[in-house]
């Protein structure tokens, strides 16, 4: 007998703008991913959901709202802010290993982590912003 796919699943976690807040996003992902049988990738996951979240509530101002999915063997880890503007360029893997670089390394490591990523404008509760996101195979 074939074996089925797992039912595609999403979370939506709403944050306040508070540095605290990146802790909860993090423990709460592990947790998730504990529940769903994908333990072997909290580690990454984490790497990458810490770095959105942290660059989402430093970056903006506002809330922001973290999201974690999984469908068609691909974890999909983003993250929604109250800013319109595009992220600054992540910094190449060369540049990552300068010391001096005080900004850009969040998304430098998210593009060195992910198997993808990528950002768009999206409204949230009619409010302008963006959602910046990237992709782990689970399977």
């Amino acid at each position: 007998m074939p074996e089925t796919a797992p039912e595609p699943w999403e979370y939506t976690l709403h944050i306040p703008h508070d540095v605290r807040a990146v802790t909860v996003c993090r423990r709460t992902l592990r947790l998730i991913l504990t529940i769903h049988g994908l333990i072997r990738l909290t580690d990454v996951a984490e790497l990458l959901a810490t770095e959105l979240v942290a660059n989402a509530v430093q970056h903006a101002k506002g809330p922001a709202a973290p999201r974690l999915g999984c469908k068609d063997g691909v974890l999909r880890i983003g993250a929604w802010d109250a800013d319109p503007r595009p992220p600054k360029p992540p910094l190449s893997p060369a540049d990552l290993t300068e010391l001096e670089a005080e900004e850009g390394r969040g998304l430098g490591l998210v593009r060195a982590c992910a198997d993808l990523w990528g950002w768009n404008r999206l409204s949230r509760n009619g409010h302008p912003g963006k959602y910046v996101w990237c992709e782990v195979a689970a399977a």
